[in-house]
C-alpha cells in the first residue's frame, strides 16, 4: 500500500459520509429509515430556474468551457441581489467570484491564505468542514466557544486572553449552523473591530439568511468591513438548489483576486446552463421566500412536537433550516441518536459532530415532508425512547 499523506492523519471521513452508509445498509435490510439529519432541500427550485437551464442547451457555446469568474450576467445578478437584500454595493467585475458551491470556497479561501502553522479560529459548535480544511492545510486549528448562555455568539473578551499573533482567519457563520442563532449588525461590528485589531481575515458563511429569518444580514453591511471581511453565500438552501452546486464569495477586490489564483487552477468554469439558472433564481420575487418559509413554518411546528415527545428543549426564535434541541439531562447525544435510529428507524444528527460544545444536543432538518414528520411523531408516540 502507498502511504497516505501526513495531512490526513488529523482528518477523518465526514460523519455523514460514514453514517449514511449505515443508513443505506439498514434500508437494504428492509428498515424504513426516515432521515431527519441532512439539510438537503426536498422542494424544487423556482420554475424559472429549470426553464433557464433547459433553454441554454441549444446555445452554441453552452457546452464549452466557461469563464473562471463566471459570466458577467451572473456576477451582475449577484451584485443586484446583494444590493436589494443586504444593502451592500459590490463591483461585479472585481468583488464577486461565483463558486461551485460555497463548500469549495472554504477550501479555496484556506489554500489562498493559510500557511502551515498559521492559526485559524473555528466556532465550537460549528460546521465541521472549517476544522477539516484547516487540518488539511496543516494550520493550527483553534476553537472558540459558543454557548447558549451567550446566545451562541463569540465571546471576544475570552478570545482576547489568547495569543492571537499567528491567527490568520476567523470563521463566522450567521445565521448559525447548527444552533440557528442569528447575529445583529452590532455583532458584526464587534467582529470587524476585533479583526482589524488583530489583522485577521473574517469569513462569514451566510447560506441560511433567508430561511425562517425576517432580517437577512451581511457582514459587509458594516462600514469598513471589506478591509478585513469576506462572505460566502449559496443558492443551495435559499433556492432549493443544493445539487446544482452554486455559491459565491464576495468582498474586496484584492482578496477575491487572491482566491481566484487558487480556484482558476482547480476547475474550468461552471456549466452555462447552471449559471443561467442561478441568474433566474437570484431574480426571484420576494414572494418566493414567503412561500418557502410558509412550508418550513409548518414543518418546524411538527419538529417541535417531535422534540417534545423526546422530552427535549429548544429555542423557538432560531432561524435556518434546522432545529437544535437540548437532550434531557444525562443523555449522550451519540447513544441517543443511535437508539432512535435502531429502535424507531429515525435518523437525527448528534450535536457532537459539530464540536465538543454540541454534546447534549441533537439537530433535526426541516428538509422532510409534513407526511414523513407526522410518521416520525407517530412512531415516537407508540413506545417511549
Amino acid at each position: 500500500m502507498i502511504e497516505k499523506a501526513e495531512r490526513l492523519r488529523s482528518v477523518t471521513e465526514y460523519y455523514f459520509s460514514k453514517k449514511l452508509r449505515e443508513v443505506a445498509a439498514l434500508r437494504k435490510e428492509g428498515k424504513s429509515i426516515i432521515n431527519m439529519a441532512i439539510g438537503s432541500p426536498d422542494l424544487p427550485p423556482p420554475a424559472k430556474v429549470i426553464e433557464a437551464l433547459n433553454s441554454t442547451t441549444e446555445i452554441a457555446n453552452a457546452h464549452q468551457y466557461q469563464s473562471y469568474q463566471g459570466i458577467p450576467e451572473l456576477r451582475e445578478a449577484i451584485a443586484d441581489f446583494y444590493q436589494k437584500h443586504y444593502r451592500v454595493s459590490l463591483d461585479p467585475s472585481q468583488e464577486i467570484l461565483p463558486l461551485m458551491g460555497s463548500k469549495e470556497g472554504i477550501m479555496h479561501i484556506s489554500m489562498a491564505f493559510l500557511n502551515k502553522g498559521d492559526g485559524v479560529l473555528i466556532p465550537n459548535p460549528g460546521y465541521p468542514s472549517y476544522a477539516s480544511v484547516g487540518n488539511l492545510m496543516e494550520a493550527k486549528v483553534i476553537t472558540y466557544n459558543l454557548s447558549d448562555a451567550n446566545n451562541w455568539r463569540p465571546n471576544y473578551e475570552e478570545l482576547e486572553k489568547q495569543d492571537l499573533s499567528d491567527v490568520k482567519i476567523m470563521w463566522l457563520n450567521y445565521p448559525h449552523m447548527p444552533t440557528g442563532a442569528t447575529a445583529k449588525k452590532d455583532d458584526f461590528k464587534e467582529a470587524v473591530a476585533f479583526a482589524k485589531k488583530h489583522n485577521i481575515l473574517i469569513v462569514n458563511d451566510n447560506p441560511y439568511s433567508f430561511v425562517l429569518n425576517d432580517n437577512p444580514l451581511s457582514i459587509l453591511e458594516v462600514e469598513g468591513a471589506k478591509d478585513v471581511a469576506i462572505e460566502l453565500n449559496s443558492l443551495s438552501k435559499t433556492f432549493n438548489m443544493a445539487g446544482w452546486r452554486v455559491g459565491m464569495v464576495v468582498g474586496e477586490a484584492s482578496i477575491i483576486k487572491t482566491i481566484l489564483q487558487v480556484k482558476s487552477n482547480m476547475d474550468s468554469g461552471m456549466f452555462l446552463g447552471i449559471q443561467k439558472g442561478a441568474i433566474a433564481a437570484l431574480q426571484s420575487p420576494d414572494r418566493w421566500f414567503e412561500e418557502l418559509n410558509e412550508t418550513y413554518v409548518k414543518r418546524r411546528k411538527i419538529v417541535w412536537q417531535i422534540f417534545d415527545a423526546l422530552q427535549c428543549s429548544y429555542n423557538k426564535e432560531s432561524a435556518g433550516l434546522f432545529v437544535l434541541a437540548k437532550l434531557p439531562k444525562g443523555e449522550n447525544s451519540i447513544e441517543f441518536i443511535d437508539k432512535l435510529l435502531h429502535e424507531k428507524e429515525v435518523f437525527i444528527a448528534p450535536g457532537t459532530i459539530f464540536g465538543s460544545n454540541g454534546e447534549g444536543y441533537i439537530r433535526a432538518s426541516l428538509c422532510v415532508s409534513e407526511k414523513l414528520l407526522m410518521e416520525v411523531l407517530n412512531r415516537l408516540s407508540t413506545v417511549k425512547i
